[in-house]
């Protein structure tokens, strides 16, 4: 009997040891972010969806390995909020540059290193003009943004475990900052710190400045901090992200070329390539900012919901009126909303305050300007073109003089009148409309009324 004992748990123990050197323990997993070139509001998306996924899989750690000029504030922001939210240790390795909101969303991370050569700080905020360059603000403007961003680093830095006053010299060229008695910043300069400078120790209990070690690389760091052995999950950026970062950047061409094809398409009868190409550009700036992370599904309905009505105006009601109207301006608050700082997977209502809307209200009347200057240089070379000749107003409208001669003329339906529509009279091809009938394409027509550019037509079968 003792002998079976012993011989089970022998046996026991023998396939308790052969499968734990068939199923060794999984290394630890460290999820790494990088974070290069602008820093703007398509990156929270993209770095939302990693720290989810770190979570998710139970990361010892995330990395954000840093090479950036700064960025967008407001983006920025809402990085930090999503590293808040993550109770998993983050770590910034500075690879080369960490300036202005990349070095606030360093300061927000509990522990940070820097390669040899690398900078950190140059956090002040400026107004970037919508067509590109800093643009000159008033002195109680600039002091109310740059006390907010000096809050904001502040905070930032406190979660992160940083000196505060050493985060808000990044901010304010008015604050001396000095270390163990020899001044590194004065007033009138930004604070920017080499890896040399951010390494060196202060205080009675000789901590790091700021950057806790200076390392090669990512490996080097995972060795300095213990997980040499843990498994790298860079993260990568998807297809569609890249393209809602290009969207992002080309987001007030979108608008020119989406508004002018609407616009263009108003002028010609039907419905065509303008209107084809106008709807195609808006849906892909929607597109791009809410993979960004921006534009809510409230902004597509509005958008949606402003396209509709503008189809009601062109294709059912004769003329442009309410509906045409309303239909541009909630396309144009859609604009707007899409543009403005949103969390992703969340609606909450836009902050009306002028920094908040400035920029996106700019983009949109620039983009209006824009497109109305592409209508022009449409109108005046277009009609001289072959391929569109049939699309531009010298096609549908008929001369001032000639208008009256048109009563009486018969031809057929291009398109269905419901009621309005385009019909042809030998070789003209006309803007039309019926009393309110529908009449299908193709159907024989008489022009009965002609009142100014509106043109009466009637079915010659029912007459």
């Amino acid at each position: 009997m003792v002998r079976r004992f012993l011989f089970t748990w022998l046996a026991g123990h023998l396939a308790f040891a052969t499968a734990a050197q068939e199923n060794p323990a999984e290394p630890p997993l460290v999820y790494v972010i990088p974070i290069r070139k602008m820093i703007e509001p398509a990156l929270l998306y993209v770095v939302r969806r990693g720290v989810d996924e770190a979570v998710r899989a139970d990361a010892k750690a995330i990395i954000f390995e840093m090479d950036t000029p700064g960025g967008a504030v407001n983006a920025a922001e809402g990085i930090i909020s999503v590293i808040t939210k993550a109770d998993i240790p983050t770590y910034t390795f500075v690879e080369k540059d960490a300036y202005s909101a990349g070095a606030i969303i360093a300061l927000a991370t509990q522990h940070i290193y820097m390669a040899p050569g690398s900078v950190i700080g140059a956090a002040t905020p400026m107004m970037m003009s919508p067509v590109g360059g800093v643009q000159e603000l008033p002195e109680e403007v600039q002091e109310k943004m740059t006390s907010a961003v000096a809050a904001m680093v502040r905070a930032a830095a406190e979660q992160g475990g940083h000196d505060k006053e050493l985060a808000e010299a990044m901010v304010r060229a008015d604050m001396e900052y000095s270390v163990n008695g020899k001044v590194i910043s004065p007033k009138g300069r930004l604070l920017t710190l080499t890896n040399e400078e951010a390494v060196q120790l202060v205080g009675d209990e000789q901590r790091p400045l700021l950057s806790e070690g200076t390392v090669e690389n990512v490996d080097a760091l995972l060795a300095k901090i213990g997980l040499k052995d843990a498994r790298k999950k860079v993260l990568k950026v998807t297809a569609a992200e890249k393209l809602a970062r290009l969207i992002a950047g080309i987001a007030p061409i979108l608008m020119i070329l989406g508004l002018g094809g609407l616009w263009l398409e108003f002028k010609t009868p039907g419905f065509g390539i303008f209107g084809i190409t106008g709807i195609a550009c808006l849906l892909l700036f929607f597109f791009g900012h809410h993979i960004a992370g921006l534009a809510g599904m409230e902004d597509v309905l509005l958008f949606v919901a402003g396209v509709v009505l503008l189809a009601i105006e062109i294709f059912v009601t004769p003329g442009f009126g309410v509906l045409g109207f309303s239909g541009l301006l909630l396309i144009f608050v859609s604009f707007i909303s899409a543009m403005s700082e949103h969390m992703p997977g969340g609606w909450r209502p836009i902050d009306f305050s002028p920094e908040t809307l400035s920029i996106p209200f700019l983009k949109v009347v620039l983009s209006f300007v824009g497109s109305i200057v592409l209508v022009a240089l449409a109108g005046r070379f277009l009609p001289h073109s072959r391929a569109f000749q049939s699309l531009t107003l010298h096609a549908v409208s008929p001369a001032q003089d000639a208008r009256e001669e048109l009563v009486g003329l018969e031809g057929f339906a291009h398109s269905d009148l419901r009621p309005g529509g385009t019909a042809y009279f030998g070789d003209r091809k006309l803007d039309v409309v019926t009393y309110g009938d529908y009449i299908a394409r193709q159907t024989p027509v008489r022009i009965v009324e002609v009142h100014g550019n509106r043109i009466v037509v009637e079915d010659i079968v029912r007459s």
